[in-house]
């Protein structure tokens, strides 16, 4: 037995743990919550109901309100609309906390994405948006969290209604009622008996929803070689620039008539849309392991996109939804056939407190180990479920020798990295040490220098990004990151360099499929995003004798990446804010190729990262 309970010290303290984590009773980690008796109202609606703005208007007609949303540019649009109301209104993001107060104290509303929402302060109304999103595997948490932890005399819930059996059966064990508000849709929409067949047949208003990025630079290039301008919106965009993409396309005195966007204007873009066009019926998507698979999109999916189109308020009220190909047609009348099915559970995530008191049960065991033994002992109740936590796990792991305190090291394991990048594994582990021992000096990424080994800047920045993804929720150095007016400056410059970039996409695409040409002709294989300067020469690996290649002249001429590397930073060189504004001279060039967007977009994240960190 001895022998045992040293193999498996969990064994002296089963009791222990198995109280700590047990998931059965979420209500009761909000006491402040509990406390008070609140009031439920859950206004459910199709797109373009008007059920958000009925939300709203109660939240501005409140003493005090808290508005959370799942994007930042929800957040915004709550904050102008608050403050252009009379309303006294603050900004919480992950990258932004805006007081309107010259002084910093608090405003008597708050409007954050949801991550940020304090569970702590007291308000008379709070509206929490896209209640459906509490079923989401990654984010999920989020909305439970907001859900049962709120301190508000009223919550409104604004969704589909495929949340309200859910919502309904978590408020009961909270002992609150929901009273359900239900909406119309205020414009009619129909589904077509006939696809668009070809890209000749687009009108104004039109809407082609592609899946992937790849699919939106070749459905542009291919409109506008007819003659046709569209505006771009994908999800990697900056809000700045998804606004003003917006902003164009909506303007009836621009030519802009065509859109050409992801799924990414299911929410948070009001869209003067008419027809909604599927380019393809397959998205991918994560499954529970955390990984991405292709598969069909669900009913709720179709209706979110789709119901974009007609809006009250626009010069089409009335919507349409197609296909682009006349076989996806049927699938997609299917589809919008079958009821959206009710939302089973909630998201959960174990909190940083629950994972330090099994630590302290068990001071010997890794986080990876101490998550583990979590889930494998955790009880849930069938309203609920645990958010993925592979990639949680799988930076445990990587950072599991730096010396951290337990609550440093859990805020890091939140950071969402792609694990199948080694790069991105190896540069994220660099930056945590940096950050946390900011005398040291670290080598740039990489084994060799940007000279001679050059690596995509977009894989470069979204390794910082990934750090600080989640920082909002705890830790801030305000005294390492102390230039934040500097960094919104540039990050205003940058979104309209980038939108300049956007709106003439198409230039950028041939620009790049003139070098991919080129790379072809002379018979050299070269990382498709590697960026280098005039100096530069790309060497390539694993063939013995392989020759050095000049980079195409549209990489060394006035690009973004040559103004990046045009001095080759030393190995020795801190990665550092300082190092951005000493490599990075200000105004950038516009964009010359995809590749540029690309990595104008990166540098964008890495500004996020700054605001993230303090």
């Amino acid at each position: 037995m001895r022998h045992a309970k040293q193999i498996f010290p969990m064994l002296d303290c089963m009791d222990d743990l198995r109280k700590i984590s047990d998931l059965r009773l979420p209500p009761n980690w909000y006491p402040d919550a509990r406390a008070i008796q609140r009031k439920i109202i859950f206004h459910s609606g199709p797109t373009n109901s008007g059920k958000t703005y009925h939300a709203i208007q109660r939240y501005l007609g409140a003493k005090s309100g808290i508005y959370c949303g799942p994007l930042k540019l929800l957040a915004h649009e709550i904050y102008k609309k608050s403050n252009d109301a009379g309303v006294s209104c603050d900004l919480i993001t992950g990258e932004e906390l805006i007081h309107v107060d010259p002084e910093g104290r608090p405003g008597s509303h708050a409007s954050c994405t949801i991550e940020m929402c304090s569970v702590n302060t007291p308000y008379e109304v709070a509206v929490i948006d896209e209640i459906q999103m509490i079923r989401d595997p990654g984010r999920g948490w989020a909305w439970t969290r907001a859900l049962l932890g709120l301190c508000a005399q009223e919550i409104h819930i604004c969704g589909e209604a495929a949340a309200i059996k859910l919502v309904t059966e978590l408020m009961y064990t909270t002992g609150e009622e929901v009273e359900v508000r239900n909406y119309d849709r205020l414009t009619p929409i129909k589904i077509l008996d006939h696809s668009l067949g070809s890209l000749d047949n687009l009108r104004p208003g039109d809407c082609i929803v592609c899946f992937n990025k790849n699919d939106i630079y070749s459905v542009s290039r291919q409109i506008e070689a007819r003659g046709l301008e569209c505006a771009v919106i994908y999800g990697s965009l900056p809000p700045g620039t998804k606004l003003a993409q917006a902003n164009k396309f909506n303007d009836p005195n621009d030519s802009c008539k065509i859109l050409v966007a992801t799924d990414a204007i299911g929410m948070g873009l009001n869209l003067s849309i008419k027809r909604i066009i599927f380019n393809s019926l397959v998205k991918p998507t994560m499954n529970e392991k955390g990984g991405k698979e292709m598969d069909t999109i669900s009913t709720s999916q179709a209706l979110q996109i789709g119901g974009r189109a007609g809006r009250f308020s626009s010069m089409y009220k009335d919507g349409e939804i197609t296909t682009m190909l006349q076989s996806d047609l049927t699938l997609l009348k299917e589809i919008l056939s079958k009821p959206v099915s009710d939302i089973q559970a909630a998201g959960l995530h174990p909190t940083a407190e629950q994972i330090e008191m099994f630590a302290y049960h068990l001071p010997d065991a890794t986080l990876s180990n101490l998550i583990d033994i979590f889930v494998s002992l955790s009880q849930v109740d069938g309203r609920y479920f645990v958010c993925n936590i592979e990639d949680f796990k799988f930076v445990a792991d990587m950072i599991q020798h730096i010396p951290l305190n337990l609550r440093a090291r859990y805020v890091f394991c939140t950071a969402p990295i792609n694990r199948n990048l080694p790069f991105v594994c190896t540069s994220l582990l660099k930056t945590i040490v940096k950050y946390l021992c900011p005398c040291l000096e670290l080598n740039a990424p990489g084994d060799q220098g940007i000279g001679t080994s050059v690596y995509p800047l977009h894989f470069f920045v979204t390794t910082l990004y990934v750090c600080a993804h989640f920082f909002g929720t705890g830790y801030r150095f305000m005294d390492m990151f102390p230039h934040a007016g500097l960094v919104r400056s540039i990050q205003k410059e940058l979104d309209a360099i980038i939108q300049n970039g956007v709106y003439n996409i198409t230039k950028l695409i041939r620009a790049s499929e003139a070098a991919s040409s080129l790379h072809v002709m002379e018979g050299t294989v070269l990382p498709r995003e590697a960026p280098t300067d005039e100096n530069s020469r790309t060497v390539q690996k694993g063939n013995r004798g392989s020759r050095r290649t000049p980079i195409n002249s549209e990489v060394q001429s006035g690009s973004l990446t040559s103004k990046l590397f045009a001095r080759q930073f030393s190995r020795n060189e801190p990665l550092t804010f300082q190092w951005i504004c000493k490599h990075v001279h200000w105004p950038v060039s516009s964009p010359k190729s995809i590749k540029d967007l690309m990595h104008l977009e990166s540098v964008h994240d890495i500004l996020d990262l700054y605001l993230w960190l303090r």
